[in-house]
């Protein structure tokens, strides 16, 4: 029938932060539109592309797609636990229609996921469990990096499925802009030993258990949203980038996303942070919408929120459809 578009950052500092930055209401009120057009959509199935940060998928097996038929987020900082509501017939649907598609996403029956997937849930859906969700995650921090446009191409893939012309659709995107949470969530091979074997396998590294490291996660974020206020974390240590964040929203904001078909991983790394890979997932909500015949996104807000640890970005795109049928949204 139509589909609606969000795409919006997620960070743990955003629900921790020590000092909140110059936009923080505007921020607040463009959160609370997005809930009252979300409310008045009421979608009957949400499809949220987001990523993982080492919580439930490790590097001995780690997918570029998947798609959870059951999924749990954690307790982490930042973060809202609880099972989502996962209607698993249409989630089969879609891994049927993908893989007719020429795409083969991997297949979880008991998805594990963070923040990246359940603050987004919790702030524009009321909580995990409020809609039913079909998860889809995407690999944005491990390397070998994948390129944007199989991201893309992806997407559209998602968005031409019966299912988003059948019925109301919320596409979300969770992730980005400019950040580079390397204190936390090292580069492979770059944080101490016990870190890395974490992220190779887990609790099965032997290092940590799960709750021991949502405690150093906890404990870290908390250190470091104060670190982001005193001066001992700057713009350039979380390579804060708002002519980047800026430039990828005229360009995402005009409808042409093939246009990032070119744009390098690793350069993207080198300008705005690993965490701006998390872009991935608006490139692929917005294929999935745009296939859908949805209408092109636009921004609701912009800030380079150093006291969040972020580049906060958030875009929005309307059914297309008449006007006065949702409410109409200020920028």
């Amino acid at each position: 029938m139509s589909t609606y578009l969000v795409c919006v950052p997620h960070s743990p500092i955003l629900m921790c932060y020590a000092r909140e930055p110059t936009e923080h209401a505007a921020i607040q009120a463009a959160y609370a539109r997005q809930v009252e057009a979300v409310r008045a959509f009421d979608p009957e199935v949400v499809i949220l592309f987001g990523p993982d940060h080492y919580s439930g998928f490790h590097l001995d097996c780690m997918p570029a797609q998947c798609i959870g038929l059951r999924c749990r987020a954690v307790n982490d900082i930042g973060g809202f636990p609880g099972d989502f509501k996962v209607p698993e017939d249409e989630a089969i649907g879609l891994i049927d229609h993908l893989r007719a598609e020429g795409f083969d996403p991997a297949v979880s029956h008991s998805m594990t996921v963070d923040h990246g997937f359940s603050q987004p849930a919790h702030r524009i859906l009321g909580a995990v469990d409020a809609y039913p969700v079909i998860p889809i995650f995407i690999n944005v921090m491990a390397p070998p990096f994948q390129p944007f446009d199989r991201t893309r191409r992806f997407g559209a893939a998602v968005g031409s499925m019966p299912l988003l012309r059948q019925k109301r659709v919320l596409v979300m995107g969770s992730g980005g802009m400019s950040h580079h949470p390397t204190r936390y969530f090292p580069i492979v091979g770059q944080g101490d030993d016990k870190v890395t074997k974490w992220q190779l396998a887990g609790d099965r590294g032997g290092t940590f258990t799960e709750e021991e490291w949502l405690e150093r996660l906890r404990a870290m974020h908390l250190e470091g949203a104060e670190m982001l206020t005193n001066g001992m974390r700057t713009r350039e240590d979380i390579h804060l980038n708002p002519d980047f964040d800026r430039r990828f929203l005229d360009i995402f904001t005009t409808g042409n996303i093939q246009a990032f078909d070119t744009w390098k991983p690793e350069a993207v790394v080198a300008e705005a942070g690993i965490g701006s890979l998390e872009l991935h997932t608006w490139i692929a909500a917005a294929a999935a919408h745009a296939e859908a015949l949805g209408a092109r996104p636009r921004t609701a807000i912009y800030a380079d929120t150093l006291e969040y640890g972020i580049g906060f970005g958030m875009v929005y795109g309307t059914p297309a459809q008449k006007r006065g049928t949702l409410p109409t949204l200020k920028d």
